[in-house]
C-alpha cells in the first residue's frame, strides 16, 4: 500500500515537470536543442550513498574511510577539476587520508564514535579549520590568514568522527560585496557550474557545498547561509538543506556577514543525512551568546524526529505571497501540495505573510551595520599576523587588485557598508527591529498562531537562471527572507523538475522547530522520492 502511494505521489510530482513546462523562448536555436545528450561522465560506485550506506559499507569491511576519501578525491579530479568541470572544490585536505586511516585504526580498536565516524564532508570556505588548508571567503585578501582554531563546527565535526575532506567555493564574502554580482564566482575559486545543466547558474553562496553534494563528490556538506544561501543552492542543485534556527548552531570562527541572521546549515542528499549531520553540528558555544539562550531546544539526535507518516495530522500553511513568479513553478507546486494533502496532512491555502514586502530595505541596512562590525571582530581573532584588520583594509586590497578581484562585478556593498556607524546607531536598532517585527511578531508567528499550523510551505527559488557574468544573477522569486530575517528555521526538499532543472518546496516555522519541521519534509520526501542525479548537461532540456 505505502510503496504504491509512494509510487502514485512520485510518478505526479515528476510529471510536473511536463505540465508545467512552458514552450522554449523563440531564441533558443536547433543547435541547443541537440545538446540534449548526457555529458561524457561514468557512473561512480558512491554515488546516492547515504551516510547509513557508508557506515554498513565500512562495518562490513567493503569500504574504510581511507578508501572513501580516495574515491571522492578521485572523482573530484575525475568531474570537478576536468570533465564537466564543476569547479565546486576549491581545495582538498591535504591530511585527509592520514585522519581518515587513524580514525579507521580506532574504528577497528573500540568501533565507531557514532554516525559520522569516517565519514567525509566538505565544508564551505568561510568555515575556520587551524590546519593546512585556508579559510578565505573566496577572497584573494585572505590567502595567507591562518585560522588560530578551528570554527566550533569543525571542532564538533571532528569530534564526531568526520573526515574534513576539503573546502568548498562560494559565492565570494557569501555574495554581500557587490549588488549585482554572479553567485558562485569568487576571486580565489573562479566560477561553479550547476550539474544539472552546466551553462546555469548554481544559486547562493553555499553554492559549492551545493553543487559537491547534488553530484556525488562527498558523503554530505556544510554551508552558512544569511538570507537563502543554504537553502537556495540546495533547491536549485536537487537536494536538501536545512537552515536552523539562529543560535541552534555556533558561528564562532565563521566569517560573518550578519549576527542577526547568519548560521551555518547541513546540506544533503536526503533528509535522514540532515538531520544526522545537524545533531553533529548543533551545540551550545560560550563564545556564541545566542546559542547559550535559555530557550533554547536542542536534540542530540535529530533522527528520532523522522517519520514516514510525520503529515498526517499536521496543518501546513501555503505562504500564497511567496508564490505567482513563474507559472512553471506554481505548477509543479501545485502537485507537491496535493501530496501533502495524500499524506494526510490539512492544507490552509492561503497563509500569506503579511508586510515581507516591506523588509528588503531594513534587512539590508542590518546587513551593512553588522557586516563592517562582525569582519572587524573576525579580523581581530586572526591575529596580529591577518593580512586585513578592517572592512576599508578588503576595500583597498581589492581595488588594488582589482584585475583579479573585480573582473566581472564591484564591491558597492562594501562600499556602503563601511560607511556606517556603530551598532549603537538609532538607524541600525530601528532597522533590527522592524525587520523583527514584521517577520516575527507580525509575520510567522502570528499567521502560525491565527492558522494553528505546524509549518508553512512556498517554491524556494526559482529554477537555476543561466550563469551571467555580465549583468548578474537573474532569478525570479524566492521564499527565503521570512525565515532568515526571522532567525528561523527552515528546509528545502526535492519537489519537482521544470525543463531538466530541481525545485524545491521550502518548509519553515517558529524559532526552534527543527524537529517538527524534519518530520514533514521526511514524510514528504519518502512519498514522493522526488530526486533525481544530475546528467551533466551542457544546458537544460528544453521542449519545442
Amino acid at each position: 500500500m505505502r510503496s504504491d502511494r509512494r509510487q502514485f505521489l512520485q510518478t505526479s510530482l515528476l510529471g510536473a515537470a511536463a505540465a508545467a513546462a512552458l514552450p522554449a523562448d523563440k531564441g533558443a536555436t536547433a543547435a541547443a536543442a541537440e545538446t540534449k545528450t548526457a555529458g561524457k561522465v561514468e557512473p561512480f560506485e558512491l554515488d546516492e550513498m547515504t551516510v547509513a550506506d557508508f557506515q554498513d559499507a565500512m562495518k562490513s569491511g567493503k569500504e574504510s574511510a581511507h578508501s572513501l576519501v580516495k574515491k571522492y578525491r578521485a572523482r573530484i579530479e575525475a568531474i570537478d577539476k576536468q570533465g564537466p568541470a564543476l569547479n565546486s572544490v576549491i581545495e582538498f585536505n591535504p591530511d585527509a587520508l592520514e585522519i581518515a586511516e587513524a580514525l579507521d585504526r580506532e574504528r577497528k580498536a573500540r568501533g565507531p564514535r557514532g554516525p559520522l565516524h569516517g565519514i567525509p564532508v566538505l565544508v564551505k570556505d568561510n568555515i575556520d579549520t587551524a590546519d593546512r588548508m585556508h579559510t578565505t571567503a573566496g577572497s584573494l585578501a585572505l590567502v595567507d590568514a591562518r585560522p588560530p582554531e578551528d570554527s566550533f563546527v569543525v571542532k564538533r565535526l571532528r569530534e564526531a568522527g568526520a573526515v574534513i575532506l576539503g573546502k568548498t567555493n562560494l559565492s565570494e564574502w557569501a555574495n554581500i560585496r557587490c549588488s549585482y554580482s554572479t553567485s558562485g564566482w569568487s576571486g580565489r575559486g573562479g566560477l561553479t557550474k550547476n550539474p544539472y545543466a552546466l551553462d546555469r547558474n548554481p544559486c547562493g553562496s553555499s553554492s559549492g557545498s551545493g553543487v559537491a553534494v547534488a553530484a556525488n563528490l562527498c558523503a554530505i556538506a556544510v554551508g552558512t547561509e544569511t538570507d537563502g544561501s543554504v537553502v537556495a543552492p540546495s533547491s536549485a542543485n536537487g537536494i536538501v538543506g536545512m537552515k536552523p534556527t539562529v543560535g541552534l548552531v555556533s558561528r564562532t570562527g565563521i566569517i560573518p556577514i550578519s549576527h542577526s541572521q547568519d548560521t551555518a546549515g547541513p546540506m544533503c542528499r536526503t533528509v535522514r543525512d540532515v538531520a544526522i549531520l545537524l545533531g553533529a553540528m548543533a551545540g551550545s558555544d560560550p563564545q556564541d551568546k545566542v546559542t547559550t539562550d535559555e530557550k533554547r531546544k536542542s536534540l542530540t539526535d535529530y533522527t528520532k524526529a523522522l517519520d514516514p507518516h510525520g503529515l498526517k495530522g499536521a496543518r501546513i500553511g501555503v505562504a500564497r505571497n511567496y508564490f505567482g513568479f513563474d507559472e512553471t513553478v506554481d505548477a509543479a507546486m501545485k502537485h507537491a501540495l496535493d501530496a501533502l494533502k495524500h499524506e494526510g496532512a490539512t492544507i490552509v491555502d492561503p497563509a500569506d505573510i503579511p508586510n515581507m514586502d516591506k523588509v528588503g530595505e531594513s534587512e539590508l541596512t542590518v546587513h551593512m551595520y553588522e557586516l563592517k562590525a562582525g569582519l572587524a571582530a573576525y579580523f581581530a581573532r586572526l591575529g596580529k599576523n591577518a593580512p586585513v584588520r578592517s572592512l576599508k583594509d578588503v576595500i583597498e586590497f581589492n581595488e588594488k587588485h582589482k584585475t583579479r578581484e573585480m573582473p566581472y562585478f564591484g564591491q558597492d556593498l562594501f562600499e556602503k557598508s563601511v560607511k556606517k556607524g556603530s551598532l549603537a546607531s538609532y538607524e541600525y536598532q530601528e532597522a533590527l527591529a522592524h525587520c523583527r517585527r514584521l517577520a516575527r511578531t507580525e509575520g510567522i508567528d502570528a499567521i502560525m498562531d491565527k492558522f494553528k499550523l505546524d509549518a508553512l510551505v512556498a517554491p524556494t527559488v526559482s529554477p537555476a537562471c543561466l550563469t551571467d557574468l555580465v549583468v548578474g544573477d537573474h532569478w525570479r522569486g524566492d521564499a527565503t527572507t521570512a525565515a532568515a530575517v526571522a532567525g528561523y528555521p527552515s528546509i528545502t526538499v526535492p519537489a519537482g523538475f521544470i525543463f531538466g532543472l530541481p525545485v524545491g518546496m521550502l518548509f519553515f516555522g517558529r524559532a526552534w522547530s527543527e524537529a517538527t519541521l524534519l518530520k514533514l519534509a521526511y514524510s514528504f520526501e519518502q512519498a514522493t522520492k522526488t530526486r533525481k542525479p544530475p546528467r551533466f548537461l551542457p544546458s537544460a532540456e528544453l521542449t519545442a
